[in-house]
Formats: C-alpha cells, sequence, structure tokens
C-alpha cells in the first residue's frame, strides 16, 4: 500500500482534488515544474473557462426570463412586479461582477444574446402558457439595455 506521500500527483487528483488542487499550487510556486501533473492542471483550466461561460450565459437568460415575466406576465404582474425586478437587479448585479473578474467575457455577452433571449422566451412561454409567438421573434431591446440597472420591461413601449 502507498502512503500518501508515495503517491503521484495525477492518482492524487482522482483520489483527493483538494489535495491535488493544494500540491499543484505549491509544485508551481516552488518551481518542480517537472513534478506538476500538467494533463490535469490544462483540463482544470480549460474547465473554469467553460464555467465562466456557462455562468454568464445562464445569468444572461434568468434575466431574460425575469423581463419576460415583468413584461408579458399580466396576471402575476402586480402580485410579483417587484421581486421579479428584485431578480432582475440580482441578475445584473451577477453578471456586472463576473464582468469586472473577466472583462474578456463582455463579447460573449453579445454571442449569446440572442441565444439567451430564445431560451428565456421558451421557459416563460410554458410558464404562462402562451405559444412561442406570443413574443417578439427577436429580442425587443439591446444588450446595454438590458444590462442598464434603472431599465424595467414596459410592454406599452413595444406594444
Amino acid at each position: 500500500m502507498k502512503t500518501p506521500t508515495e503517491q503521484t500527483t495525477s492518482t492524487l487528483y482522482d483520489r483527493d482534488y483538494q489535495l491535488w488542487l493544494e500540491t499543484t499550487i505549491q509544485q508551481l510556486r516552488d518551481g518542480q515544474f517537472p513534478n506538476v501533473d500538467w494533463e490535469n492542471l490544462f483540463e482544470e483550466l480549460e474547465s473554469m473557462g467553460r464555467n465562466n461561460r456557462r455562468a454568464v450565459k445562464s445569468l444572461l437568460t434568468r434575466l431574460w426570463e425575469h423581463l419576460l415575466k415583468l413584461g408579458y406576465w399580466e396576471s402575476e404582474r402586480e402580485y410579483n412586479a417587484n421581486k421579479w425586478k428584485s431578480e432582475i437587479t440580482t441578475f445584473r448585479q451577477e453578471i456586472r461582477d463576473e464582468l469586472a473578474d473577466s472583462p474578456s467575457l463582455k463579447p460573449y455577452l453579445g454571442e449569446i444574446f440572442s441565444v439567451t433571449y430564445l431560451d428565456a422566451k421558451k421557459v416563460i412561454a410554458r410558464l404562462i402558457d402562451r405559444p412561442l409567438d406570443f413574443f417578439p421573434e427577436a429580442p425587443p431591446t439591446s444588450l446595454e439595455q438590458v444590462l442598464n440597472e434603472d431599465w424595467f420591461f414596459d410592454l406599452q413601449t413595444y406594444n
């Protein structure tokens, strides 16, 4: 049986992720580059990038969902409008924080803007029991406006 000090870092990665992470960081700090588990390190770094993109996409989709609720779910608007506005504010803040940490993700928001609108439209159409074509085909506003902290969906503007 191997002792923990005899384990290779690739085995350590499979058995104890946190210890692998701490070991890898220490190896890098100490300049022990030949001992670094490069394959798993590269995999983790690539995964981090995918996770950041996924997080921003999810936040923008949730933001759209709440904007669409506010704009189109008339029977619930009076009772839920403040809650939805609160959620909208939270999603905007979380997107802002993600972009502060990774400004290079800002162009990605433009790339996924229409897709996130379509995804949100599908969810809200089911929620309010409306056909998909109940909503505008294309996003009814710009990315800048969707991210604007002072803007909330006003359906009357779009009718």
